[in-house]
């Protein structure tokens, strides 16, 4: 009988222990956690801007401007932009793209409060480099000193010549 006691008695220090050691390990654990997540969004709003920017060339090349919101008078660049934000998932206004448009290599840098010419993608059979530069905020405090301003920045670009239209 006195065996069986003292064995119940050394395991009831090993129940707190372990509920310490998970005390201390948990909060490295969760931290963990939160980067692996910030990071893979990250990584998601670059693939999908990266998308969002493809199928905005396509459409830019075909010469079309029927996207634009404004039906009295459309515009092939707002027609490019609606494109734009309709591939990218609702991400577009999160990242605050700013464009540079390169049309058989001489770059102009364009952003969305500035009057754009009907000439910005080019003519028939120009090659066009459409590219954004973005900006992601990160939530995870570890990681924010890492990058300016707590922001994970990226650009995304494609190239496409246009068609005969």
């Amino acid at each position: 009988m006195r065996s069986r006691f003292m064995r119940r008695s050394s395991r009831h220090p090993q129940r707190g222990a372990t509920t310490v050691e998970f005390a201390l390990i948990a909060p490295i654990l969760f931290l963990l956690l939160c980067v692996a997540l910030d990071m893979g969004i990250a990584l998601w709003v670059n693939l999908t801007m990266q998308y969002a920017v493809r199928e905005g060339a396509r459409y830019a090349v075909t010469g079309q401007d029927n996207l634009d919101p404004d039906s009295s008078d459309q515009q092939r660049y707002l027609a490019v932009i609606q494109e734009i934000k309709n591939s990218s998932m609702g991400l577009y206004n999160m990242v605050s793209p700013s464009y540079t448009i390169t049309i058989n290599g001489t770059a102009q840098s364009y952003s969305t409060q500035t009057s754009y010419s009907t000439g910005m993608f080019g003519n028939p059979g120009d090659i066009i480099v459409l590219k954004l530069n973005c900006a992601w905020p990160l939530l995870t405090p570890l990681l924010q000193p890492f990058f300016t301003n707590g922001t994970y920045s990226f650009s995304v670009a494609a190239t496409m010549r246009n068609e005969g239209y």
